[in-house]
Formats: C-alpha cells, sequence, structure tokens
C-alpha cells in the first residue's frame, strides 16, 4: 500500500496559513494604530468645540436685551458714549 504523504501537504498547508495569520496580524495592528489616533483626534475636537462653545456663550451672555438700544460691544473694546447733540448734521447757514 502506497499512501500519500500527508505531512508534506500539511507542511504547505500550515505554511499558507502560518502566511495568513502573519498578513492578518500585521493589518489588525495597523488599524488598531488607526482607532487610536482616531480615538486621540475625537478628545482634541471634542476639547475645542467645548471651548468654542464657552466662547459663543461668552459672547451671547454680552448681547443687549432687544429692548436695549446700546451699540453692540461684543470684542470688548470700549465704546465712548455718545451725546444725542453730537449726532447732528452741522448746519449750513
Amino acid at each position: 500500500m502506497n499512501e500519500p504523504n500527508p505531512l508534506s501537504s500539511g507542511d504547505v498547508d500550515l505554511d499558507a496559513l502560518s502566511a495568513s495569520i502573519q498578513r492578518l496580524s500585521e493589518k489588525i495592528a495597523l488599524v488598531s494604530d488607526a482607532v487610536k489616533n482616531l480615538s486621540q483626534n475625537r478628545v482634541q475636537l471634542e476639547g475645542k468645540i467645548e471651548g468654542a462653545q464657552k466662547r459663543i456663550q461668552h459672547i451671547l451672555s454680552r448681547l443687549p436685551e432687544q429692548s436695549d438700544g446700546r451699540q453692540l460691544n461684543l470684542l470688548g473694546e470700549a465704546i465712548p458714549p455718545t451725546n444725542a447733540e453730537d449726532d447732528s448734521e452741522p448746519t449750513t447757514h
């Protein structure tokens, strides 16, 4: 009886399987690194969004009421008050 040697075909299958496992391991490592980077980016973006929301809320808190006729000063710069007399156009006589 002449039986085929199962070890010779098994060795080839094991080598191919080992190579496939190695490729998958490398791909998993790449995906893992990408997920880690995305997670860090998300945390950074969440921080930036939170900071922007705080700045917007600060600006909104400085807005005058709708019934207030004063000029908006969103940048915090000093605006000298205007007198009603100064707003009049010069008259020509």
